[in-house]
């Protein structure tokens, strides 16, 4: 299995997966892009679709501007079962986010944290799903 098919594996991309992108800007890892457009079977969705996701990809630097704002827009196209990756660069790259920032923003957007891995040779993934109390 190849590294960009586990990362898919991993972010729960499976054929007919609905994936939202936001905070796409050149220095992302188009290896993953590739691999979860290619296991979902389509191409990824933009931020202003107007469409029920199943997994919203944040690419997050620091700089990028509030979280909390970013993610509750994520949030409002996220199916009721549905995660987000918030996807930052690791420690000691350009735009490095501090781990604490995604756990301090998360319960503000009615998100929880539930695990992180690494996504690439210089990314992070940090999965944030909605509590089981706010679930349908």
């Amino acid at each position: 299995m190849t590294t960009q098919a586990s990362v898919a594996d991993r972010l729960g991309i499976e054929s007919g997966t609905v994936v939202l992108e936001l905070g796409y800007e050149e220095d992302v890892d188009h290896d993953v892009r590739d691999a979860v457009a290619e296991r979902s079977g389509s191409a990824l969705v933009e931020g202003e679709a107007d469409v029920v996701v199943d997994v919203a990809l944040l690419w997050f630097r620091d700089g990028d501007g509030d979280l909390v704002d970013l993610l509750v827009d994520a949030r409002t196209l996220l199916a009721d079962r549905g995660v987000v990756f918030v996807l930052t660069p690791k420690s000691g790259r350009p735009g490095y986010v501090e781990p604490s920032e995604i756990g301090e923003s998360a319960p503000t957007a009615g998100l929880q944290q539930t695990g992180a891995f690494s996504a690439g040779g210089d990314w992070t993934a940090t999965r944030l799903v909605a509590p089981r109390s706010a679930r349908r």
